[in-house]
């Protein structure tokens, strides 16, 4: 099996994050990160490559420090790694988004087809969560979306999608773009060996002119999604700190009541 994982490099959940003038999220606030969903898709990848034979390509998107990503990818085990660089890609929405991934994606498929292109169910910057249904559609592949389970059993993915009344399982010939939830899988954590193994691998860089994509089909000038305003999260108020001297998970019930929380 080929399978693709599209990976992307976030800005930390924990760091104060904003909008900068243009509407476009701030990416020099604190340090950057693999967007943490998407280490549910690695996962999911590398288990099916050990179960059926076959390799992982780690995919990604971004500017210079967006390479981090898919280098966590290879530490976690990924076979190869793919970086899509251009100075015309700042600004991308999700449309442009997932063409820029799609012609990767046939680009790798191009010296043996990719069999399954695996996501995680959201970006943390912007949980939009709709790029695996619009990458789909872009390679005219099936999709199945917010897995919890992942299989691939006689050249189809089976997949069970547990959603608040019900469970779905679901059959998806391949190829086809599969989106992995937080409850999917444990993702593996990296050993020294791994770490030490990641360094030695390259990342290929492709620009858009090697993707055959158009610079004036992305980036912010050929966007058709913008923020029109962004107001910062107000600061928290009436917080009530509690020092236990022992009654503070009675202090704790009586609040959560007084306040009609429970």
């Amino acid at each position: 099996m080929k399978i693709v994982v599209c990976v992307k490099h976030v800005p930390d959940v924990q760091a104060d994050r904003r909008f900068t003038d243009d509407g476009l999220v701030d990416r020099t606030q604190g340090d950057g990160t693999l967007n943490e969903l998407d280490e549910n898709a690695v996962e999911a990848a590398l288990a099916l490559a050990e179960a059926h034979g076959g390799e992982v390509v780690a995919l990604t998107m971004g500017p210079a420090d967006a390479e981090d990503a898919v280098r966590r990818a290879l530490q976690m085990g990924a076979d190869q790694a793919v970086h899509v660089q251009d100075d015309a890609l700042a600004g991308s929405d999700v449309f442009a988004t997932a063409a820029v991934l799609a012609a990767a994606v046939r680009r790798l498929g191009e010296d043996a087809p990719v069999d399954l292109v695996v996501t995680g169910m959201a970006a943390l910057d912007g949980l939009m969560s709709v790029v695996p249904s619009l990458l789909a559609a872009e390679l005219g592949t099936s999709q199945a979306t917010l897995a919890a389970e992942l299989a691939v059993e006689d050249g189809a993915v089976r997949v069970r999608r547990d959603l608040d009344d019900a469970t779905e399982v679901v059959r998806a010939p391949l190829p086809a773009v599969v989106s992995v939830t937080d409850q999917s899988n444990q993702p593996r954590y990296p050993n020294f060996k791994g770490i030490m193994a990641a360094r030695k691998k390259p990342v290929t860089t492709w620009s858009l002119a090697d993707l055959g994509v158009d610079a004036g089909a992305v980036g912010a000038a050929g966007a058709r999604t913008r923020v029109l305003q962004a107001t910062p999260r107000p600061p928290r108020e009436n917080r009530v700190l509690v020092t236990d001297d022992g009654g503070a998970g009675t202090q704790l019930a009586a609040y959560l009541v007084q306040n009609r929380l429970v």
